[in-house]
């Protein structure tokens, strides 16, 4: 082979050596096209996941979850008659509870009585109480959505189903009510009372501990001062089992809210002059505000 032909052999190997290096090339963006693309693809897919997800959550305000209407009809309407039935539900006479007489100035806010309630989100005893409230309060007025919580998880009573007041919507033609949530469930201060109710608080609920959950305020006709029912009735419920469980007045649950909430209902007729008559009339709340 001629030097000429032999720098044409050279010259044609190096021209293929070149075209395979090129089309190697190539073939590479080609596949780092196809990975970058089935990852991006991934990624839509992944973030429609979320998107999605998060969209099917239950809303959630004020630091709970919105409670189906159901529900919080079940826990503002308790039937008359099973109140009734229930009485005191074997909580024990005045006496023997929280619950104590003042007399004081006319607490009022919007040129109402009223209902001034101090607590705590991680509070089981604010828990119980919670539900006792809202029932006495169902008769008395309307509420915007309810909030459910749980108490603290490593606190007392851990877990305890509840409701929340935190800026809790309440109208009615008879009273008003201030609620104030003071800590939320990891215990930081979310609601200071203003120096006049702090000094309510103080003054009615003060002990070497200092001033405690929950506290409520009945227009300064009278105080609580403590809870009026133990929170393990309600260990492991959920809203809906509690909400339920209130309609039934040999239930467990019903004795004690309930009971609870006729004492609060009587309390509250106490700051209302008895009104409204429908209510305040209704057994057993006379004779129990007879004993208050």
């Amino acid at each position: 082979m001629g030097k000429a032909e032999r720098n044409r052999a050279r010259s044609a190997r190096e021209r293929i050596a070149a075209q395979q290096a090129a089309a190697r090339k190539a073939e590479q963006r080609r596949r780092m096209l196809l990975i970058g693309g089935a990852v991006g693809l991934v990624i839509v897919i992944v973030v429609g996941f979320i998107v999605i997800k998060s969209l099917s959550k239950p809303p959630k305000q004020a630091g709970g979850n919105v409670l189906p209407a159901s529900v919080a009809s079940e826990i503002t309407s308790v039937p008359a008659s099973t109140l009734a039935k229930v009485g005191t539900g074997g909580l024990g006479a005045a006496s023997t509870l929280p619950l104590k007489p003042i007399t004081n100035k006319p607490l009022t806010a919007g040129g109402k009585p009223d209902m001034l309630y101090i607590g705590a989100e991680y509070c089981p005893y604010c828990g119980a109480m919670r539900w006792a409230m809202a029932v006495a309060l169902g008769r008395f007025g309307t509420f915007g959505p309810l909030h459910g919580i749980h108490s603290s998880s490593t606190d007392i009573y851990p877990n305890t189903p509840t409701l929340t007041f935190r800026h809790q919507k309440y109208s009615s033609k008879y009273l008003t009510f201030t609620p104030i949530e003071n800590e939320n469930e990891q215990q930081k201060v979310i609601q200071n009372p203003t120096k006049a109710q702090q000094a309510l608080w103080v003054k009615y609920d003060s002990t070497s501990e200092g001033v405690g959950y929950p506290f409520i305020d009945f227009g300064n006709k009278i105080v609580l001062t403590g809870p009026l029912y133990n929170p393990q009735v309600l260990h492991g419920m959920t809203w809906a089992q509690v909400a339920s469980a209130l309609k039934n007045p040999n239930s467990t649950v019903a004795k004690n809210v309930n009971g609870a909430a006729n004492y609060l209902t009587a309390s509250i007729c106490k700051m209302t002059n008895n009104t409204p008559s429908s209510v305040c009339s209704a057994a057993p709340i006379p004779t129990i505000e007879a004993s208050l």
